[in-house]
């Protein structure tokens, strides 16, 4: 039998490279000059549009691997993903650019790409805190790896803010059990509280939460140490005096325990 073959007839040739020539002819695209792709992205960037800026040094990075402008561009799209509000993909960017150019004298700026990245999406505190626990770890990494470098400062500051960010969820979480008297997720909650934030504002409060916490329990001993150690800190606080005023109902004085949890770690990460 004869099978028909019309519309058929280039693979009469014995050079595959000819079959269908016509419909798919092969084109060779020049790369654009490098020099011009970074131009193009910096342009992208003045004229504010950051997702044409972002296209750009994307496709230079996949041009030039390997190379000097690799670098650049790496870091300018982390920039342009960052300024559009494409965070994880910023955060992406930064990472790898991390990855492949740990010892890059512009390190510390992309480090705080990735911090700000974390940092602009965290959500109140009624919701899960990880973005704001992200953050507070890429802060902490800038001023401690990078004293010097002019994102130190912010970072500092910054840090301080998510810190507090953090404190904030475990005490709402702390008084909830605490209303709900479940004292021993209470006391969990605050003491992490001063274990991890003691420098931040609700350092106070979360001492007068366990002296409330341990007058309910009973251990007196410990809610005289929190008291006291309250008004050692924080003499002028309202919340020593809430303390105090619990403690005077009870027949009791603010006492410090030297053994007690309370005093040890609040003497041990310097408070006051």
């Amino acid at each position: 039998m004869t099978l028909p073959m019309a519309g058929c007839g280039t693979f009469d040739s014995l050079d595959p490279t000819t079959w269908f020539a016509e419909k798919y002819s092969p084109k060779v695209v020049p790369d654009t000059p490098s020099a011009l792709l970074y131009d193009q992205g910096l342009a992208g960037i003045q004229k504010h549009d950051y997702g044409d800026a972002a296209k750009k040094f994307t496709e230079l990075e996949k041009q030039d691997q390997y190379t000097q402008w690799q670098r650049k561009a790496l870091l300018m799209e982390a920039f342009s993903q960052y300024k559009k509000g494409s965070y994880d993909d910023a955060i992406g960017t930064t990472q790898r650019y991390i990855t492949l150019y740990a010892k890059a004298p512009d390190l510390d700026y992309a480090y705080y790409i990735e911090a700000m990245s974390y940092y602009n999406e965290i959500p109140d505190i009624s919701r899960d805190q990880d973005r704001a626990d992200k953050a507070a770890k890429v802060f902490a990494a800038i001023v401690q790896r990078f004293p010097k470098s002019e994102y130190a400062d912010d970072a500092r500051y910054k840090l301080n803010i998510t810190r507090d960010q953090l404190a904030g969820r475990d005490m709402m979480v702390g008084r909830y059990y605490l209303e709900r008297r479940d004292y021993t997720g209470a006391i969990n909650r605050f003491r992490d509280v001063l274990a991890k934030y003691q420098t931040t504002r609700h350092a106070e409060e979360a001492l007068e939460r366990l002296t409330e916490a341990y007058m309910a329990l009973g251990i007196t001993s410990e809610a005289q140490t929190a008291a006291a150690v309250l008004g050692h800190n924080f003499p002028d606080s309202r919340w020593y005096k809430d303390a105090y005023a619990l403690l005077k109902r009870g027949g009791l004085q603010p006492h410090e325990d030297p053994t007690s949890w309370i005093s040890k770690t609040v003497h041990k990460l310097g408070v006051g």
